[in-house]
């Protein structure tokens, strides 16, 4: 299945795709749908962060490997968490193309991505307890889940999420 999609560096073309993203059934988990200067924000962090050559993370669009299609977003940064720093990772695919195990193919590829940088040992993921596709996301990416925990998602807003680890292979 991992041959399902390829992941591609964000750019400064992806702006209509993180528009899609952004559609209240898929941020119902995050706060809900940001603004369109929310939107240009992150768009521009992405785009920044996919240039650099830092090791600190990179975004990246989520491509069907069948259609050439951008279908949805996966990425990792740094993040400090409990005095340790670790990478983050999250995803989205849009709703249509959901069900499919597209966001398991491009979350096992990020991973393959973020594990030949050999900086960090881990990669976490916060879905929300209270959303069951991204919690199996994580189980059949094979993270192990250590428990839940309170998140700060977006900032300001406090969320119930599930603290899930993968070690990464060096």
């Amino acid at each position: 299945m991992r041959d399902a999609v390829r992941i591609e560096p964000w750019s400064e073309s992806d702006l209509p795709l993180l528009r899609r993203m952004n559609a209240p059934e898929l941020m119902n988990h995050l706060g809900g749908p940001e603004t369109e200067d929310q939107l240009l924000v992150r768009h521009e962090r992405y785009v920044a962060m996919s240039a650099g050559t830092d090791g600190t993370g990179t975004m990246f669009r989520v491509v069907a490997a069948a259609t050439g299609e951008a279908v949805g977003t996966v990425g990792y940064w740094e993040h400090s968490r409990d005095g340790e720093m670790i990478y983050e990772a999250g995803w989205g695919v849009l709703a249509e193309h959901q069900g499919r195990g597209l966001a398991t193919a491009a979350v096992r590829a990020v991973l393959e991505r973020a594990g030949r940088e050999r900086r960090h040992r881990f990669v976490h993921a916060f879905p929300s307890v209270d959303n069951p596709p991204s919690n199996a996301v994580c189980r059949k990416a094979g993270f192990s889940l250590l428990g839940a925990c309170d998140f700060e998602y977006p900032p300001g807003r406090a969320m119930r999420c599930n603290n899930w680890r993968v070690e990464l292979i060096f």
